[in-house]
């Protein structure tokens, strides 16, 4: 019988993370590990926000004009159009945010973010990015993060792309985007 010795992932070439339990090279489990660490370091920087996360991403898309209306909004973010309109109530309550007028179509609303909302965001993306760069912590430079942001970033494409082309996210019955909380 011959001896395991364990080392720490630093010391390891390529700094891949000991075999500590069989889910380790899951994909599921990976992605599930890191988005509760990440809900759990960014939990307290949305705590003022109306809808947490969700009212953040509306607020940084009102902010940079993104998808204005709100049907176009809430299927990028792939929140249900009724929620939509609870959040918005929301944001709009707090002085995040402004429903106007579309002036290509009369029937929309365009989101549009006010200039407290903006003040806001400024505040939030300080605090989002000493959340992120804990997170982040595992990687060993910049360089690393960077790659992993555009990788993230390209396969986030992709897998909204294949959402969007097979239904929205809260209709599809798929129990992945119910414990993911996509809806």
């Amino acid at each position: 019988m011959t001896a395991v010795t364990t080392r720490s992932p630093r010391s390891r070439p390529g700094r891949q993370p000991p075999d500590c339990c069989t889910l380790s090279n899951d994909l599921g489990w990976a992605l599930g590990a890191l988005s509760r660490c990440y809900l759990k370091s960014v939990a307290a920087t949305f705590a003022d926000v109306p809808g947490g996360p969700r009212g953040y991403q509306v607020l940084a898309a009102a902010a940079r004009d993104e998808h204005g209306s709100q049907l176009a909004l809430a299927q990028h973010l792939g929140v249900d159009r009724t929620v939509m309109t609870y959040l918005l109530d929301s944001l709009a309550e707090a002085g995040l945010i402004e429903r106007r007028p579309d002036p290509a179509d009369r029937r929309a609303r365009r989101i549009v973010a006010t200039r407290h909302g903006r003040a806001v965001l400024d505040g939030l993306g300080e605090r989002l990015r000493a959340a992120e760069d804990q997170v982040l912590a595992g990687l060993d430079d910049d360089g690393d993060r960077q790659t992993f942001r555009a990788l993230l970033q390209r396969l986030a494409v992709h897998a909204a792309a294949l959402d969007s082309a097979t239904s929205d996210v809260c209709t599809s019955g798929s129990a992945t985007a119910a414990a993911l909380g996509g809806c």
